[in-house]
């Protein structure tokens, strides 16, 4: 999605790191030149917007459920290997272990 204007942040590098502008994850500084891109970029701060309302929504919904400590360490660690670039499994491997068939 681009807008087709230039900008001193590009519209794929906005697109791309948006949740971590929601999650209030990134430095200052880079938060603030998405909000100047937000400010010139209607595309893109309406992507923002409706990323935003779902992430409300999904909080308003289901932000009062535990989430088991497995699950969340198991998430974390792909968030983490995500960001290291490293290759993610497709399946579980910890879940269970492979059948003869999968060998």
């Amino acid at each position: 999605m681009s807008c087709g204007e230039p900008h001193e942040t590009d519209c794929s590098e906005v697109l791309d790191h948006l949740y971590e502008f929601l999650d209030s994850e990134m430095p200052e500084v880079d938060r603030d030149k998405f909000k100047q891109h937000f400010k010139e970029c209607s595309p893109c701060l309406e992507k923002y917007g409706l990323e935003e309302a779902v992430k409300k929504l999904v909080k308003r919904c289901c932000g009062h459920d535990d989430v088991p400590t497995d699950l969340r360490s198991k998430v974390m660690g792909r968030i983490e290997l995500i960001r290291s670039g490293q290759a993610v499994p497709e399946r579980d491997v910890a879940a269970a272990p492979a059948t003869p068939q999968e060998s």
